[in-house]
């Protein structure tokens, strides 16, 4: 636009709105892509809390968990315990980083952790245990349980905590 005979005040105005208008749209294009990346990827898996993304569920509310296959429960629910207030499990998506089957915990004076399958971070995992007391953030299944789990999981496997 040639501004020969335009005052310099309307070509600033202009401007402005321009640069106005532009970053109005940036705001509401990124909060509608924030809108989309909430929504899980691959739909929810029935009777879960959780995606079809995830191969492991853990529903706090419920004190349950279930592994699942191609967006289908395999396994569950079954019963679990977690983390109590101060020591909380921590909620969101994680991938399997390690599994042990005759963990032994550096931080608690080497209490046991048999079927141990590591997913968040500080060392929280899925493993046998006590289900009648809570943990320091990880959650704790019955014998078979530990076991199934610790079979199901492999390292980069998706675990999604609500």
């Amino acid at each position: 636009m040639a501004h020969t005979n335009v005052p310099r005040s309307t070509r600033r105005t202009r401007r402005r709105r321009a640069i106005a208008v532009t970053a109005a749209g940036l705001v509401i294009g990124l909060g509608a892509a924030g809108t989309a990346l909430a929504v899980p990827e691959s739909g929810g898996v029935a009777g879960t809390p959780c995606s079809a993304a995830a191969r492991a569920c853990v529903d706090l509310a419920s004190d349950q968990a279930w592994i699942l296959d191609d967006g289908a429960v395999s396994y569950g629910p079954v019963r679990v315990n977690h983390g109590g207030q101060g020591t909380e499990t921590p909620t969101g998506d994680f991938e399997v980083y390690d599994k042990d089957q005759d963990h032994h915990s550096a931080e608690f004076d080497g209490a046991p952790m048999p079927w141990s399958v590591f997913f968040a971070p500080g060392g929280v995992a899925f493993h046998e245990g006590d289900r009648n007391s809570t943990s320091a953030g990880c959650v704790k299944l019955k014998g078979k349980d530990a076991t199934v789990f610790f079979g199901k999981l492999d390292q980069g496997d998706r675990v999604e905590v609500r």
